[in-house]
């Protein structure tokens, strides 16, 4: 199977020479890497130059946007602007973070995941990140069927089916919910254990806050999935105010009448699909 990544990146230069090196120990190469340089003002685009000297696989690509390390609108915008630049010869995409280390057989096991699995639409491992003793510990608050937005590779079909991916907060839950609406399942492999170098969130700027609560409403979660949703963030984040962020992000959305991520018939599907998650949990 053939394969394309992108990694985008802004101000990486503490990272992502590990990053790439781990793409380049891959037992099963990419035919493609596509490093978007994401408007840094650090060596990001030295190290990129670097490997370009290295491999084949490596393209570079500078584009201009915001500073403002904001979740889901930076990065996705760099990811859409690495894709417009590759072509559709490939079996599996794969969007990149520029933090991460992945095991040297990372990618061989999402083919045979792929290959044997064709109801598969996206799959990935699970992040493990560094404690203060030095010991690698799982770092997963989500479900475990849940693939982290770090290292999501989305076969072709599925990926064009979703439409790609959506350029606001809680991209990396929209996609999984659509994936599933067009009969796609979504897989993780815990025995594929990725590397975090940098703890998620630590580099998003405070405003990022209440977009957590506006993601859900433009996914027509509705206002009781909303809140059940927030409670439970808020008690695995041990995090109180989480809530009440949430909960003031759903009603600015809905006093501002955002608009909505998904279609009515789409929303409808993702309702029930979460109602039968949180029955399933409860009984």
């Amino acid at each position: 199977m053939h394969y394309y990544v992108i990694v985008p990146a802004h101000n990486e230069e503490g990272f992502l020479a590990d990053t790439l090196n781990s793409i380049l120990r891959q037992s099963l190469q990419p035919k493609r890497v596509v490093v978007v340089n994401d408007n840094s003002t650090d060596n990001t685009e030295v190290i990129i130059d670097q490997f370009l000297s290295l491999s084949p696989i490596f393209t570079k690509l500078n584009t201009v946007s915001s500073t403002e390390h904001m979740p889901g609108s930076k990065v996705v915008n760099a990811f859409n602007k690495g894709l417009e630049i590759l072509d559709n010869d490939y079996d599996f995409i794969v969007k990149l973070d520029a933090d991460i280390i992945l095991p040297d057989n990372y990618f061989e096991k999402i083919v045979y995941i792929f290959r044997g699995q064709p109801k598969v639409g996206i799959a990935g491992g699970f992040i493990y990140e560094q404690a203060e003793n030095g010991q690698w510990k799982l770092n997963h608050p989500m479900d475990k069927n849940h693939v982290r937005g770090a290292f999501k590779a989305y076969t072709k079909k599925c990926f064009k089916a979703i439409g790609g991916l959506r350029n606001a907060m809680g991209w990396d839950t929209i996609d999984e919910l659509l994936a599933q609406y067009h009969g796609h399942e979504i897989y993780t492999d815990d025995g594929l254990k990725v590397k975090h170098l940098r703890p998620t969130g630590n580099a998003y700027n405070p405003k990022a806050k209440l977009l957590q609560g506006k993601a859900m409403y433009t996914m027509r979660y509705g206002l009781v999935i909303t809140i059940i949703a927030s409670l439970k963030m808020a008690v695995k984040q041990r995090k109180p105010k989480a809530f009440a962020d949430n909960m003031y992000g759903f009603f600015e959305a809905q006093k501002e009448k955002k608009q909505f991520l998904v279609s009515k018939t789409e929303g409808e599907f993702i309702r029930r699909l979460r109602w039968r998650n949180i029955k399933r949990k409860l009984f």
